[in-house]
């Protein structure tokens, strides 16, 4: 029975605000700067490279950590659940009265470093390439996102790695709704443009 707690514990590793600890350092709340997101992106764009760069390891291994567990516990099965409830954690966060928040890609490219090395190189390289000829790392972030939802039928992913590449996906591309938005308006902030 206990066993089940990790998932509560999942949960509350995703619900770390990273970025906005990061930003007490400067005295900078991130939620009222940038984009408002607690994430990756907004951290690098506030805070800058070194904290960018923590902020960045800390969202990647809180959900790679939350898997892990999960996997651990239940196998296959957990370690998606694990894994999804991260994601879910840092993109609703309690702390914040579970406004969207962030958009969980970091997290979610933990989670399938861990469970789906195949998928995550695949996803990286789209991501990287999209970013530097876009300069969008939204567009980079759906991109990843729609080539984890294709690759996990192409490569020889279990079921359950490919209910994870279906909501997963899913739940990033939904979250950056007001990002294609301000794309097609030509006001989407483009990476390595600072901006307070």
């Amino acid at each position: 029975m206990l066993r089940y707690l990790i998932f509560i514990l999942a949960y509350c590793l995703g619900a770390i605000p990273f970025a906005y600890l990061a930003g007490l350092l400067k005295g900078i709340d991130v939620r009222r700067h940038g984009s408002g997101n607690i994430g990756t992106t907004n951290a690098f764009r506030l805070l800058g490279v070194k904290l960018g760069i923590s902020v960045l390891i800390g969202d990647f291994m809180k959900g790679a950590l939350a898997a892990g567990l999960g996997y651990w516990a239940f196998g296959a099965w957990g370690g998606i659940a694990g894994g999804l409830l991260a994601m879910a954690g840092h993109s609703w966060n309690p702390l914040f009265g579970f406004r969207p928040s962030g958009k969980g890609v970091a997290a979610g490219f933990g989670i399938i470093t861990l469970l789906m090395p195949k998928v995550m190189f695949l996803a990286i390289a789209l991501f990287i390439a999209v970013v530097w000829v876009t300069r969008y790392v939204s567009m980079g972030s759906v991109v990843a996102a729609l080539s984890v939802a294709i690759s996990v039928f192409i490569f020889p992913e279990p079921l359950p790695y490919r209910i994870f590449g279906l909501v997963g996906a899913s739940l990033v591309i939904i979250l950056h709704r007001s990002n294609f938005k301000r794309v097609l308006n030509g006001t989407e902030h483009k990476f390595g443009k600072k901006k307070m």
